[in-house]
């Protein structure tokens, strides 16, 4: 059965490294794709604009509106597809919003207003357009969840993996002299010698590889895998794993029901 051990977080950024053991590539890559696919997060699909006397074109400033990251509750909004209005759009599966802003000024995603408190721009300070004196833009936005798989602008966040590398070093010191120049400054302490945890920290174990296999091999295993997962504000990398476990156990249930 596989294994997790959680490696780094970033509370800044909110990115996550953890270790999967005992398992396979196919799985892992099945979980990253069901993240970046699978996952619905909440983004504005349509605007209509009421006025817009800046320099962008209409088409312009609603591309930018959605690719807007919106903070998303899963557990209060549901896919239009699979909404009992069949997607024709009600609070179920859709969200009003507004925006009006006059110039002069920076318009910002914290400009865009909705009834609901829990759905709103993941970054405030994100800037959406710049307004001169006598210029305005009033528009009303629908937003729905979406998945990434119709589009990048539903998807949670990057999702990537490398197999984990074993780190054998000798710190023989005639090797040490003769190939120091080779490697990445990063990865030596404060003796001069090369270690294992600057190569990890450093993310350098593509930089070290295959230098000198005497003083420094690495070795990469089958059967635990780093799994990275930064966000794009969302939803959190613990959402957005255990939703992707719950589809990801669907997909397979749907799957094996086709079978019999």
């Amino acid at each position: 059965m596989a294994e997790i051990q959680m490696l780094k977080k970033d509370k800044k950024t909110g990115r996550v490294s953890f270790l999967l053991k005992n398992t396979n590539a196919a799985f892992v890559n099945s979980l990253r794709r069901t993240i970046i696919d699978t996952v619905p997060t909440m983004a504005i699909e349509e605007v209509e604009f009421r006025k817009n006397s800046s320099v962008l074109y209409d088409e312009i400033l609603a591309h930018r509106l959605g690719l807007v990251p919106m903070k998303t509750d899963l557990k209060a909004y549901t896919l239009p597809a699979k909404c009992k209005c069949e997607g024709e759009g009600c609070a179920r599966c859709t969200l009003k919003m507004t925006l009006k802003a006059k110039g002069p000024g920076i318009v910002y995603a914290s400009d865009i207003k909705t009834k609901d408190p829990k759905i709103k721009p993941a970054y405030p300070k994100m800037p959406i357009a710049k307004l001169l004196k006598g210029q305005e833009i009033e528009l009303e936005a629908t937003a729905v969840l979406g998945e990434g798989k119709d589009h990048v602008k539903f998807s949670p966040g990057l999702v990537w993996f490398n197999k984990e590398p074993k780190i054998t070093i000798s710190n023989k010191q005639e090797l040490l002299e003769k190939f120091k120049e080779k490697y990445p400054a990063e990865v030596f302490d404060k003796n001069g010698k090369i270690n294992a945890d600057l190569i990890m920290d450093n993310n350098l174990v593509d930089a070290c590889d295959g230098v000198c296999d005497d003083l420094v091999k690495i070795e990469y295993s089958d059967k635990n895998f780093i799994f990275f997962i930064e966000p794009w504000g969302q939803l959190t990398p613990a959402e957005m794993v255990s939703n992707a476990a719950v589809l990801f156990n669907e997909t397979l249930e749907e799957f094996e029901t086709k079978l019999k």
